[in-house]
């Protein structure tokens, strides 16, 4: 599908990278949402939460919501598309990934970005037990990049999963990995080593024989970080190869649902790798849109409407899945 163009230009201070990212990620609110928290548990017997908010009329339409890397279902750029949902005759149900709920999980493994299984089992359960015939994806950075790789791995998409929008996603994870570590990103680096390791050591406490002090002592970056406990507690060999495995780069080609992915140029996360423009003009499904502007997941707009909520609804509404 050929590249679309994109009509997105902020204001002036906008069109600063970091300031749209930090501005987003730190003050932007977004308020009348109001949520209700369901508990599934997982086939392991671990848990995830679900925050669920309504639309005004009865509707047999939905919108699941995935957050990024330590976010969680009340991140109010997840708010953003939970409101702009409900708002347009959606409900919307934000997942909390294992341990972002506000309570530790009870499993030694936690959550990742190529974690596509706990997002089936959310899709299981919801069209076990409840009437949505029309189901939507959103999601962000990493939540982006388990949705792509879910729908390209996945041989029999649910039939009710009719279109997805993914914003602001590593799709190459090593890559993303090198930005996020080189120095004009060092305070987004900081606090999320400092966030993950504030974790590691509340799972240590559920599972001292497989952390020890010395393990945590070794976590300095966060490579280190993916070589010390997300390769361990989910199967990889180490941060290389859950690199490798989890990006949704690879699966691009087999999306069969139409999937419209916004990723800025100006996006300090990204590598050259997750700009992927041949696997969309090779791809009929696979709707790519690469904004001059927009940091990471910082599409300021108008009235506190994102850029990527717009175009999340002007998507679904061209590709006739979104009923009024």
């Amino acid at each position: 599908m050929p590249i679309l163009n994109t009509t997105y230009k902020p204001n002036l201070l906008f069109r600063n990278g970091h300031i749209a990212t930090i501005y987003s990620g730190l003050w932007r609110r977004v308020k009348g949402v109001n949520q209700k928290r369901e508990r599934i548990v997982l086939p392991d017997q671990d848990f995830l939460d679900l925050d669920w908010s309504f639309s005004t009329k009865k509707t047999n339409q939905l919108l699941i919501v995935l957050h990024g890397l330590e976010g969680n279902g009340n991140r109010h750029y997840v708010l953003g598309s939970a409101k702009i949902a409900n708002q347009n005759n959606m409900d919307a149900v934000c997942v909390n990934f294992r341990g972002c709920s506000g309570e530790v999980n009870n499993s030694f493994q936690s959550y990742h970005s190529g974690k596509t299984d706990d997002l089936a089992e959310v899709i299981n359960h919801i069209t076990a037990h409840y009437h949505y015939d029309t189901i939507y994806l959103n999601g962000f950075s990493l939540g982006g990049n388990v949705i792509l790789k879910y729908l390209g791995e996945t041989e029999d998409v649910p039939k009710q999963i009719k279109a997805a929008v993914a914003v602001s996603v590593p799709v190459y994870l090593k890559g993303s990995l090198q930005r996020l570590m080189a120095l004009d990103n060092r305070l987004y680096s900081i606090k999320f080593l400092r966030d993950l390791k504030r974790k590691l050591k509340e799972k240590q406490v559920l599972y001292p024989e497989k952390i020890s002090n010395s393990i945590i002592k070794s976590v300095k970056t966060l490579q280190d970080f993916d070589n010390a406990y997300t390769s361990k507690a989910h199967g990889f060999k180490d941060a290389l190869d859950y690199y490798e495995q989890s990006s949704s780069l690879q699966f691009l080609n087999q999306i069969s649902v139409p999937t419209l992915l916004i990723n800025a140029l100006n996006d300090s996360f990204l590598s050259k790798e997750c700009y992927p423009i041949e696997e969309a003009k090779n791809n009929p499904n696979l709707f790519l849109e690469l904004p001059k502007y927009g940091g990471h997941v910082g599409f300021h707009h108008k009235n506190n409407i994102y850029y990527n909520e717009k175009r999340m609804i002007e998507f679904l509404f061209e590709k006739n899945f979104l009923v009024k």
